[in-house]
């Protein structure tokens, strides 16, 4: 391995740890309870480590970070459905632009909306009920509006940060 490959190494590594710290902080600390768990903006910290860290190490951060939110707030009986649902959230965004903000990370919100909504009731829905009854699957929907103010306020924080690191030409200095 060259000196430049691990370094590059050393670095996703650092930045992985940051944006898992990072996604932690936003969602265990900085959060509001709901019904079925609570709503927090950590997301958005997982949809910039998407946009800037190659596949894997995004994918890690935001495992890492959500799953030691709901493990030590209280929420351990979310966990699976938060590792499988925020690792699939990181597949929507790329890095593969100078700017972390593009049309097609903006696009990605849409579906990880989606994922989020339909992940999580039919978890709930299914393993927290510990059915399969239509009743239960509708039930678990109502918390629709709790996950769309949780997409919501992550890609404000998304967008706002982003945009600001566009700015200053942070992902050409010290992620490319």
């Amino acid at each position: 391995m060259t000196r430049t490959t691990q370094t590059t190494k050393i670095k996703m590594m650092t930045l992985t740890g940051l944006f898992s710290a990072l996604i932690f902080v936003f969602t265990a600390y900085i959060h509001v309870p709901t019904g079925a768990g609570y709503t927090h903006a950590g997301d958005g910290l997982i949809y910039l480590a998407a946009s800037m860290l190659p596949l894997p190490y995004a994918i890690a951060a935001g495992v890492i970070g959500a799953g030691l939110a709901d493990g030590l707030s209280g929420f351990a009986v979310w966990i699976p459905a938060t590792i499988i649902i925020k690792a699939i959230t990181a597949l929507f965004f790329t890095n593969k632009s100078e700017k972390i903000i593009t049309k097609r990370n903006l696009l990605a919100i849409i579906p990880s909306l989606i994922l989020c909504i339909v992940g999580y009731s039919l978890y709930e829905g299914i393993v927290i009920t510990k059915s399969l009854s239509a009743a239960a699957i509708i039930a678990a929907f109502i918390q629709t509006p709790a996950y769309t103010v949780q997409v919501a306020a992550s890609s404000v924080l998304y967008i706002v940060v982003g945009t600001a690191l566009d700015k200053v030409g942070f992902k050409k200095k010290f992620v490319l």
